[in-house]
């Protein structure tokens, strides 16, 4: 009996689902709302980082001065290579010498046409794959063996050792349980057992210090007064009030007639000019920073936002929207908060949740020279010592998530990347800025004295908002 009643509800439940899918497409977003309309929650895989590779720079030289040398020492110029009459073998006229530059006329075709070179000028042999095009050669810093690429990742290439004497790989085989042996048997690829190397291939510099971006926005062009465009900013970001709520109080309480498009054209246009604001300004900050990733919806598909967030100063720093959880988007926002360091400190460490991607991002900051610790605080129980100190920082950002999607609810979703940008932006100012906050004993994080003495609200966002125009002035008049 148990059985059926089971089933039945099985049932039940998926023809609801199929009611509410029906119902969303021909009527609308708003009926269907966030009912089933949540992201998959998989718990991440483990993810071990070994230490960095040793890197050898390969020696360089220049054929001209081979050349010279060689004429000096034996009187006579080197003559370039004479193909046998009756070879198919030629070397391509686009193909230089790896290590010494020199040009395909002094180059043998060593093996007929199968591949490899040879350098009549330095010996070099080389082909197309050879380990003298890249930049560096990378070994194992256990046993010293050259690393092997093993597989193309979107982010990254793999490199392992494949030494079978190599200490590492000997030493995770003695340290394993009995019952470890035996699954290592059946299934090895379950098991980290080797070095590796994660070789990153985007083109991402940490710490580039680049001008901010003046945007081309008037608000002078704004047909509104600009206490009204403050209280209809109030209203939309402090209140959280979605652009129709906005509109209609606008028009109950107000007496002003505006449409929610305008609403959301006002706070696209007010974002746009107090970005560059907040994204420089000179904040005071600490060495304790935490960060996470949430979902929002933008155009019908989910998107993340990571946050990240000074845990003592309570200070916004990075609100990067992606499409992608993934390794670039965490170095983006890790990237974010260390060029706002005047320095980076030596105690400098980031608190964040299970996933891999921000201990591969701490793995790319070290391969450029910036170091810092990352702990993990896993699952939703103490069940290691790191969980267990950095307990707090978690629930502080989780906190700052939950404040985050109160405001983000009124809006179900974006219809465009301009949007949630938007939206996100004026958060940030709002928190950084106005919001009074209860462990700083109601104090803003970051107090402006221009806002200090000011009666109300609206008056808060005019003067944020002419400080923001002030500083793109001053931007456009040092260019």
């Amino acid at each position: 009996m148990n059985k059926i009643i089971t089933i039945l509800f099985s049932y039940i439940q998926l023809q609801q689902r199929i009611i509410v899918y029906l119902i969303g497409s021909l009527i609308g977003k708003h009926i269907t709302r966030k009912i089933y309309d949540e992201p998959i929650n998989k718990p991440y895989r483990k993810l071990q980082v070994d230490k960095l590779p040793i890197i050898e720079t390969l020696e360089k030289l220049d054929f001209k001065q081979l050349l010279i040398d060689y004429e000096t020492t034996k009187g006579k110029p080197l003559k370039p290579v004479k193909p046998h009459k009756n070879s198919n073998a030629r070397v391509p006229n686009t193909l230089t010498c790896p290590k010494c530059g020199a040009p395909h006329n002094y180059l043998y075709d060593n093996t007929g046409g199968r591949g490899q070179f040879k350098c009549k000028i330095c010996g070099c042999l080389f082909n197309f794959k050879n380990y003298y095009s890249k930049a560096a050669i990378l070994k194992c810093p256990y046993c010293s063996r050259l690393l092997t690429k093993k597989k193309e990742r979107k982010d990254f290439h793999i490199f392992k050792c494949i030494n079978d004497h190599c200490s590492l790989y000997l030493h995770n085989l003695a340290t394993m349980s009995k019952s470890d042996k035996e699954c290592f048997k059946v299934a090895p690829h379950e098991f980290k057992v080797r070095y590796i190397h994660r070789q990153f291939n985007f083109d991402f510099k940490p710490l580039s210090k680049t001008g901010p971006v003046v945007p081309n926005v008037d608000l002078s062009r704004i047909y509104a007064p600009t206490h009204t465009l403050s209280l209809i900013l109030t209203y939309h970001v402090n209140f959280g009030l979605s652009s129709r709520n906005t509109a209609s109080i606008m028009q109950d309480v107000h007496g002003v007639k505006i449409s929610h498009q305008t609403v959301l054209n006002y706070a696209e246009a007010v974002a746009t000019i107090i970005k560059p604001f907040i994204d420089n300004y000179p904040y005071d900050l600490s060495n304790s920073f935490c960060g996470d990733e949430t979902y929002i919806k933008v155009n019908g598909k989910w998107q993340y936002v990571f946050f990240f967030f000074d845990a003592v100063k309570k200070i916004i720093l990075a609100n990067r929207i992606s499409p992608n959880r993934d390794t670039l988007s965490a170095i983006k926002a890790m990237d974010d908060v260390l060029s706002r360091l005047k320095e980076i400190p030596d105690d400098l460490s980031f608190v964040v949740d299970g996933n891999p991607i921000y201990v591969l991002a701490q793995h790319y900051f070290a391969q450029h020279g910036f170091h810092f610790d990352v702990n993990q605080v896993i699952g939703l129980t103490n069940e290691d010592p790191v969980s267990k100190e950095y307990r707090p920082f978690k629930q502080i950002i989780e906190r700052l998530n939950r404040t985050y999607k109160r405001s983000y609810r009124t809006t179900f979703g974006f219809k465009s990347p301009d949007g949630s940008i938007a939206f996100t932006t004026l958060f940030t100012a709002y928190f950084n800025f106005l919001r009074p906050h209860s462990s700083l004993e109601k104090s803003v994080p970051v107090a402006l004295p221009e806002l200090g003495n000011l009666p109300n609200m609206p008056a808060r966002w005019a003067t944020l908002l002419k400080m923001a125009e002030d500083y793109l002035v001053d931007l456009q008049q040092t260019e």
